[in-house]
C-alpha cells in the first residue's frame, strides 16, 4: 500500500508532534517521507528543533491563532518563492 503525500501545510501542523516522537507510525512514515523529498522543510524542522532546545519545549496550544496563521502563512510565503 502506498502511503499518501504530505503537504507543506499538514508538514508544519505535525513538526511538534514527530519531535516529541507522538505521531502514529502511518504519520510518522508520511513525515519522514516528506522530509526526503522536500528541501524547504528539511532547514524548518532543523529550525523548530533548535526553538525547542533553547526554550524548552513547544507547545502548540501555547501559540497564539494569529501567530500560527501568521506564520504558516509566511512559511508557504517562502516556500512559494523559493520553489522557483
Amino acid at each position: 500500500m502506498t502511503t499518501p503525500a504530505m503537504a507543506c501545510n499538514d508538514f508544519v501542523e505535525l513538526v511538534t508532534e514527530y519531535v516529541e516522537d507522538t505521531l502514529s507510525p502511518a504519520d510518522r512514515r508520511r513525515f519522514e517521507a516528506h522530509i526526503a523529498e522536500c528541501p524547504g522543510c528539511r532547514p524548518y524542522l532543523d529550525q523548530m528543533r533548535q526553538v525547542i532546545r533553547a526554550t524548552g519545549q513547544l507547545a502548540e496550544a501555547a501559540i497564539p491563532e494569529p501567530a500560527k496563521r501568521a506564520l504558516l502563512r509566511a512559511f508557504r510565503d517562502w516556500r512559494a518563492t523559493s520553489s522557483g
